[in-house]
């Protein structure tokens, strides 16, 4: 098995290597995806339906790419319909020196930023103003070369023939690989280097029991995947790092570091080989139960909910008491276990206080007394308040449930259940979570036009008080492409807060800032959404279709949250407002 597994990775290690494969003009290098010099995210296959994708190596002090700007803007100029031009910055130089450069020379080509240098070791990129033509199809470079060479290679592109002269020599600043040159000078440990970064940032949810469809528990699954890391890491899929590292600081941006990508790019290349007498990975332990922060102090048993095999299911509402809660208790952490991931997509829930008449607000935004109990979305990790920080369960309280299912071919039946841990008796946490959400509803919606690959809403929340903002939670379905959060101050002033580039349906991720923001009263939060309502988003229901406000996943949402503290809180204050 393990001969087997050796000889399938080498094959791969053969069809892959980085420079010497990409060096020979139609070589397949894979797809890629990268972020440009505005925080745009751009996938190669999602222009395969232009003829090429048209690269020129870009880098900020380059007199060759200074010279051969012009007749690449013209070639431009000349084929934007049909042919999708960047510049690619191998380089990884910084974002704020890249726009300079693109402001003085005065153009509209997005820069490609390769910060790990991982995409051009790919394509054999060999020096600044070098040209490649890429076929988005099949990841072939098609020319690389001059741009003297590259309107020839267009004109038989566009004919639809071969490309004659398709490697010519470019002379322009050589481009350098210190980090893969040092890799690939020694051995990379497999034991101590990279089965510390597959343990640290997948094996949590690819093991036995877990959410991912493999389990990473040893090296000869690590070798026999390796392909597929290689590609996902490429193509930024995996981790689900949809949010730009470049802006705000987060912990759980599921982003890998620009050294890890590298050691793992390049322990592929080598082969995937494991050295020392034990296996890391095969020697991970996890926790007998789901529950994160110990047995919980209140299990809240969410009905059994039978799903049929197919067929489209309305949203589900159930309200559940909280039963053996028999005394006020202050709300410190909470847990949401699905009992059928396949099929619950996601939920949302409204405490409902005692003598109340049935009916919550799956929005929030009442009592700040009230308690957050967490709901269920996809990549969702348990909640725990912040320090000091929590809200009031009342006893006779009850949970309104909206049950969000997606049927899967087979019957099932799903049996969550809610853990909630509370505050030592007597214990009453001084600070209050609040927050707002930058929501677009019905009547206010504009339908998203048909065929539209960038549609673009926006929306305007006010925070009233100084605050400490804590999270941001992006919510859109399949046509979701991208939210970012501005903060505009009343100075004038205004400062991007975070970056979801790539935003995915299936990963609805509430992202938390390492260290609380402090807001002046009177900042305005913009929120600013994009959907891709054509053929090109293969998660498109209808690209014919004008796209209404919904609840199913076939119409779309914007909802933008923002969960902050206020700055005055004032113990006495909050437990009079209750």
């Amino acid at each position: 098995m393990k001969k087997r597994l050796l000889t399938a990775s080498l094959s791969v290690l053969a069809a892959l290597s980085f420079s010497a494969s990409a060096q020979q003009t139609s070589e397949r290098v894979g797809d890629f995806a990268l972020l440009d010099h505005e925080g745009l995210f751009h996938h190669m296959a999602w222009y395969d339906n232009h003829k090429a994708v048209v690269l020129m190596v870009q880098t900020n002090n380059s007199t060759a790419v200074q010279q051969a700007l012009p007749e690449f803007q013209a070639a431009k100029a000349a084929h934007a319909d049909d042919f999708q031009f960047f510049m690619l910055n191998p380089l990884g130089e910084s974002r704020d020196s890249v726009v300079a450069t693109v402001s003085s020379q005065g153009h509209d080509i997005p820069v490609l930023i390769d910060d790990a240098q991982i995409v051009a070791d790919a394509l054999g990129v060999r020096a600044a103003g070098e040209v490649l033509v890429l076929d988005p199809r099949s990841f072939q470079v098609t020319y690389r070369g001059p741009v003297s060479g590259l309107a020839t290679a267009l004109q038989e592109i566009d004919a639809g023939n071969a490309v004659t002269t398709s490697s010519l020599a470019v002379t322009g600043e050589a481009i350098s690989y210190p980090a893969r040159d040092a890799d690939m000078a020694r051995t990379i440990s497999y034991s101590e280097e990279v089965a510390p970064i597959l343990a640290e940032n997948c094996a949590s949810c690819h093991r036995e029991g877990g959410i991912a469809p493999f389990a990473m528990d040893s090296h000869a699954m690590a070798q026999g995947w390796s392909p597929m890391i290689r590609e996902v890491l490429m193509t930024k899929r995996m981790p689900p790092g949809q949010i730009d590292p470049h802006v705000g600081d987060f912990t759980n941006d599921y982003v890998l570091s620009v050294d890890d990508q590298q050691t793992l790019l390049h322990w592929i290349a080598q082969g995937s080989q494991k050295d020392g007498d034990q296996d890391p990975l095969a020697m991970l332990e996890w926790p007998a139960t789901e529950w994160a922060f110990g047995e919980p102090d209140l299990i809240v048993k969410v009905p059994a909910q039978s799903i049929p095999a197919t067929g489209v299911l309305d949203y589900r509402s159930v309200v559940v008491p909280f039963e053996g809660l028999t005394e006020d208790r202050w709300v410190r952490a909470s847990q949401y276990i699905a009992g059928d991931r396949t099929v619950l997509h996601h939920t949302l829930n409204s405490i409902l206080p005692p003598g109340s008449d049935g009916r919550g607000s799956f929005l929030g935004g009442g009592n700040p007394d009230e308690p957050s109990i967490t709901a269920y979305i996809p990549g969702a990790a348990p909640y725990h308040e912040p320090e000091n920080t929590g809200g009031l369960l009342r006893a006779g309280s009850q949970l309104a449930l909206q049950l969000h299912y997606t049927t899967t071919g087979r019957e099932t039946v799903d049996e969550s259940e809610i853990g909630i841990w509370f505050y030592p008796e007597g214990y009453v946490p001084e600070k209050r979570m609040s927050g707002q959400c930058a929501c677009i509803f019905t009547p206010t919606w504009t339908n998203i036009p048909p065929n539209d690959p960038d549609f673009e809403m926006a929306q305007t929340i006010t925070v009233p008080r100084d605050a400490y903002l804590h999270s941001f939670l992006p919510h859109m379905h399949f046509r979701g492409k991208r939210m970012r959060f501005e903060a505009q101050y009343p100075d004038g002033s205004s400062e991007e807060l975070i970056n979801i580039a790539n935003y995915n349906y299936n990963w609805q991720l509430s992202y938390k800032l390492r260290e609380p923001k402090l807001v002046p009263a009177g900042t305005k939060i913009v929120a600013t959404g994009a959907f891709d309502n054509s053929s090109q988003n293969k998660a498109n229901p209808d690209p014919e279709r004008s796209v209404p406000w919904g609840l199913q996943s076939w119409d779309e949402m914007f909802f933008g949250a923002v969960n902050w503290q206020y700055v005055d809180q004032s113990p006495a204050t909050e437990v009079a407002a209750q």
